[in-house]
C-alpha cells in the first residue's frame, strides 16, 4: 500500500471504491448504530456508509463479489471499527449514522427505506419504474454496468406515491439535516420521466425549499429544462458515460439507439446555459456524468476537458461496481487506472474557476 493512499482520504476512497472491503465477523454494523448495506438505485450508492479520517464521507463496496478477495477488510476493535490493508491498520473509521426514520414506516405502511434512503448526507431517490432498457424485447439494451434493474423491487421500492415520498422527505430534513434531495430515472417510452417526476420536484421545493436534483435522459424537448428552472429547481444531470464513440455505442447500447452521445453532450450545453435565467436566489448546476475505467484514461481526460467549459460541475464516479450479472466477473480497474483521469482535469478546472470536488453534500 503506497504512503499517498494511507496518509490521503481522498486516494483513500478511490481505492476503496476500485478494491472494496471484507467485513470482519468482529463487526456488528446494525447493532453499533451503523446503516443496512443495501443495493438501491442503480448500484452506485450501495455499500456500507462510512466516514474516513478528515470527515470525508462515502460507502465502500462490501457485497459485490470482488469486494470478497480485497487486501482491505474492516474490524471492530475495543468499540471502534478499524479499516486494514493485509491486516495492517490503515485508519480509524467511524459508522455513518443510521437515523430512526430508518426504521418507521410511511402512512402506507412501506419502509421509509424502500422510498429513499441517505448518501452520505443527502437523500436519493429512484421515482419510477425500471429503466425500459431492462425489459426490451427480443433482448435487453440495458447499460452493461448498471444494476437498477436487479435493485428495484428489493430494496427499492418500483411504486412510490408523491405523499410518500414527502413524508420521507419531511423526516430525513426534521432528523438527518439534509438540504438536497436526489432523483433519478432510466428511459421511458414516450420521453414521460419529465412528467413523472415534476409534481415531486415542485411540491418538494415549494413547501419545504430543499436544494432539488434530476437526473434522466436528454428530453427530446429542451424547453422543458428552462421551465424547471424557473420553478427553482437546482440541478440537473445527464449521465453520458463515456466520450469514446465505439465504446459507448458497445457498453450503453440503448443510449446509443435512442438518444446517441450526441445528443447527450448537447442537453448538456443547453442546460449550462440555463443558469443565467430562473430565481436569482436558487443555485443551478448542470453534471455531465462519465464512469471512470470504462475507457482508457486518455478518452476520459477528453471527457472531462470538454464538460469544463460547459458544465458548472462534473461528476466521475468509479467503474469498480460493475453489478451486471454479465460484467461480473471483469476484472477491476485500479487506482491507478483512472486516478490519472481526475489529475488530468484539476488544473483546468482551477483555470475556469468551476467548483471543483465542491458541493453542498456528501456522498
Amino acid at each position: 500500500m503506497s504512503a499517498s493512499v494511507r496518509s490521503n482520504p481522498a486516494l483513500l476512497k478511490l481505492d476503496l471504491y476500485c478494491k472494496g472491503a471484507r467485513l470482519d465477523d468482529s463487526c456488528f454494523i446494525e447493532a453499533d448504530g451503523g446503516r443496512k448495506v443495501m443495493r438501491t438505485r442503480a448500484g452506485l450508492g450501495s455499500g456500507l456508509e462510512v466516514i474516513l479520517p478528515g470527515g470525508l464521507w462515502t460507502n465502500v463496496p462490501v457485497a459485490e463479489p470482488f469486494a470478497a478477495a480485497s487486501a482491505y477488510d474492516i474490524c471492530r476493535r475495543d468499540g471502534r471499527y478499524v479499516l486494514r490493508y493485509e491486516k495492517e491498520d490503515v485508519a480509524t473509521i467511524q459508522l455513518s449514522p443510521r437515523p430512526e426514520w430508518y426504521e418507521a414506516e410511511t402512512s402506507t405502511g412501506k419502509p421509509m427505506t424502500r422510498i429513499g434512503t441517505l448518501q452520505g448526507t443527502y437523500l436519493g431517490i429512484y421515482q419510477a419504474k425500471v429503466c425500459e432498457y431492462w425489459t426490451a424485447r427480443p433482448e435487453k439494451i440495458n447499460c452493461k454496468f448498471c444494476s437498477v434493474g436487479l435493485n428495484l423491487g428489493v430494496d427499492d421500492a418500483d411504486e412510490k406515491s408523491v405523499n410518500e415520498v414527502m413524508e420521507v422527505v419531511r423526516r430525513a430534513r426534521d432528523e438527518s439535516g439534509i438540504t438536497y434531495v436526489d432523483f433519478n430515472t432510466g428511459h421511458y417510452d414516450g420521453d414521460t420521466y419529465l412528467d413523472i417526476l415534476e409534481p415531486y420536484l415542485v411540491r418538494i421545493k415549494k413547501e419545504l425549499g430543499l436544494l432539488v436534483g434530476f437526473q434522466t435522459p436528454p428530453h427530446r424537448d429542451l424547453k422543458r429544462y428552462d421551465a424547471l428552472r424557473e420553478l427553482g429547481l437546482n440541478r440537473v444531470s445527464f449521465c453520458f458515460e463515456i466520450f469514446d464513440r465505439d465504446i459507448f455505442k458497445d457498453i450503453c447500447p440503448g443510449k446509443h439507439a435512442e438518444y446517441s452521445l450526441d445528443y447527450y453532450l448537447e442537453a448538456v450545453r443547453y442546460c449550462a446555459q440555463l443558469g443565467k435565467k430562473g430565481p436569482k436566489d436558487e443555485p443551478w448546476v448542470t453534471n455531465g456524468e462519465i464512469i471512470a475505467g470504462l475507457e482508457p484514461p486518455d478518452s476520459t481526460i477528453k471527457a472531462i476537458d470538454w464538460i469544463i467549459p460547459w458544465a458548472r460541475c462534473r461528476r466521475c464516479a468509479s467503474s469498480a461496481r460493475w453489478s451486471a450479472p454479465t460484467w461480473r466477473t471483469r476484472p477491476r480497474p485500479g487506482r491507478k487506472t483512472w486516478s490519472p483521469s481526475s489529475a488530468g482535469s484539476t488544473r483546468p478546472a482551477w483555470r475556469t474557476g468551476y467548483p471543483w470536488g465542491s458541493r453542498p453534500t456528501s456522498t
